[in-house]
């Protein structure tokens, strides 16, 4: 599966590693977090989260987030990993791997506040994507990022891989066929352009996945940083289609701002994409919630 580790890292071999590098964090209890497609996160001495690629195509993205992250940091209004622990390969890992301050919460996927009481969350997230997009960013943290390496910007490029997705989906019985999503996935691949405009500092996977929620259900932070680039802000305005529908979604925008019509068909394809990639992977992975999020996605996408 293209979501197969390459290397898979054990709690036992976190520890070692971790232990090795960083005296004051040996003998420290190590526990499982978190796993991706590309990074399996461990939860160490209760306050650390270590971060540790899967795959090697992870890597280049992992270094972004030391480089960058940091400075990104101070002036974002939700919390964001920082690394502050940085270890080199070795010890029979082959790649370089970090460790932040643990952002507290769980995946948005997790928690699944029902349709039509997101709004908090929405305007929450529309707040930190204005802040993260202003371009005056792109001077100050922006140096070494590339420009959109997976052109997710770029919505007849990525309306091609959408519509594979959703046709796997409906093959294997896990979504009905819309009409309408596609025909508006057809139109996208035969004449849809990239949105105008200078690129900025942007998530560059920012899904349910990603946004963490607090106890009370309010938004704590956003993580999971290795494809932080620049790009067009479609790239993450593609969470307030596929998350956010009605009034939750309006909140989302007057927090964020207007969004053009080039710029938002781009976000409702890449929210497509990306909520039929991760419908792809739940089912493939037995996680029911994100399954369960990931279609709602789809039916989220291109509603009003």
């Amino acid at each position: 599966m293209e979501w197969a580790a390459e290397h898979e890292i054990t709690a036992e071999t976190a520890a070692a590693l971790v232990g090795e590098r960083f005296p004051e964090l040996r003998g420290a209890p190590v526990e499982p977090l978190a796993t991706g497609w590309d990074n399996t996160v461990f939860r160490v001495g209760g306050d650390w989260a270590f971060r540790f690629p899967r795959r090697k195509i992870a890597v280049p993205g992992v270094e972004r987030e030391i480089a960058t992250l940091a400075a990104l940091a101070p002036g974002l209004p939700l919390p964001i990993p920082v690394p502050r622990y940085v270890g080199e390969p070795g010890g029979g890992f082959p790649w370089p791997f970090w460790g932040a301050r643990l952002v507290p919460g769980r995946e948005m996927a997790e928690v699944r506040p029902p349709d039509g009481r997101r709004a908090a969350i929405g305007a929450a997230v529309g707040r930190f994507l204005r802040v993260l997009h202003d371009p005056a960013l792109v001077r100050t943290a922006g140096a070494g990022l590339p420009v959109d390496p997976l052109r997710r910007g770029d919505p007849a490029y990525r309306a091609t891989p959408a519509a594979e997705r959703l046709d796997r989906l409906a093959a294997r019985g896990l979504w009905e066929r819309d009409p309408a999503v596609d025909a508006f996935v057809g139109a996208a691949r035969e004449n849809a352009v990239p949105p105008a405009g200078e690129p900025v500092i942007v998530h560059g996977d920012l899904h349910v996945r990603h946004v963490l929620l607090g106890p009370g259900g309010a938004a704590s932070g956003v993580i999971d940083w290795g494809d932080v680039c620049l790009a067009d802000p479609a790239v993450d305005l593609s969470l307030a289609y596929a998350a956010f529908a009605g009034d939750d979604r309006a909140a989302f925008l007057d927090a964020y701002g207007p969004v053009p019509p080039d710029r938002e068909r781009a976000a409702r394809v890449l929210a497509l994409f990306i909520a039929a990639t991760l419908a792809e992977y739940a089912a493939s992975e037995a996680r029911p919630a994100l399954l369960a999020e990931s279609l709602a996605g789809i039916g989220r996408a291109l509603a009003p």
